[in-house]
């Protein structure tokens, strides 16, 4: 069966309107993370057929990713959210994320109108707080067609993001590297010191370790 069909499937196996949620960003070192919910309100053949794409957005060509957005976008009830640097900062990256998706999953409950609903949550836990019955899925995103198509929503709303970003602070190479600590970032980072939208939690073992070899 091909990928699509298989994460259609599954989706169908559970027999209840389902919302999916995932998250994007949560492992770079700059900027917001994005999370994002799907529901498929009006699911039909022609639709699940323009989707011949949808798997796990990180294995989506960005040529796809961007089709695949659109139809999403436009043809699914849909939510994205996104917690900013100081968040992150403040209440650390796991708490921002699941906030994020859990206000992104409260946004499309309040649009669609079902008695028997699940969240299919990608990852490993639960999202605090969740009135609705919930269930987390490990690699959700290769699992579950809701979730794949969260996961295209998050990353594709966070690469434009970061690309902006970049424009702003181009000497970090964010519009290759996306934020995450690659060693020509870092190199970048000692070079020009951290901007106001590094995640500085992240960065403290590097500093600190810095700090040790300036002692010899």
């Amino acid at each position: 069966m091909e990928k699509y069909k298989e994460l259609f499937a599954f989706d169908k196996k559970q027999n209840k309107v389902i919302i999916g949620t995932d998250e994007a960003g949560r492992g770079s070192g700059v900027g917001a993370v994005f999370a994002a919910a799907v529901s498929f309100t009006n699911k039909n053949k022609n639709l699940i057929e323009k989707l011949v794409y949808l798997n796990d957005s990180k294995k989506v060509s960005k040529k796809h990713r961007d089709e695949l957005y659109d139809i999403i976008k436009n043809e699914t009830v849909n939510s994205v959210v996104s917690a900013d640097v100081d968040v992150i900062e403040r209440i650390n990256i796991l708490k921002a994320s699941l906030g994020a998706m859990r206000q992104a999953v409260e946004n499309v409950r309040k649009n669609i109108e079902c008695d028997d609903l699940i969240v299919l949550v990608d990852g490993n836990r639960q999202i605090p707080a969740l009135q609705y019955p919930q269930r987390f899925i490990i690699k959700g995103d290769g699992t579950s067609a809701s979730i794949a198509a969260a996961s295209i929503l998050a990353k594709v709303e966070r690469d434009r993001y970061m690309l902006k970003l970049d424009e702003e602070y181009p000497q970090y190479g964010w519009a290759n590297n996306m934020g995450y600590l690659t060693k020509d970032h870092m190199s970048a980072i000692d070079r020009f010191g951290v901007s106001p939208y590094h995640r500085k939690s992240y960065l403290e073992k590097h500093f600190a370790k810095q700090e040790q070899l300036n002692l010899f």
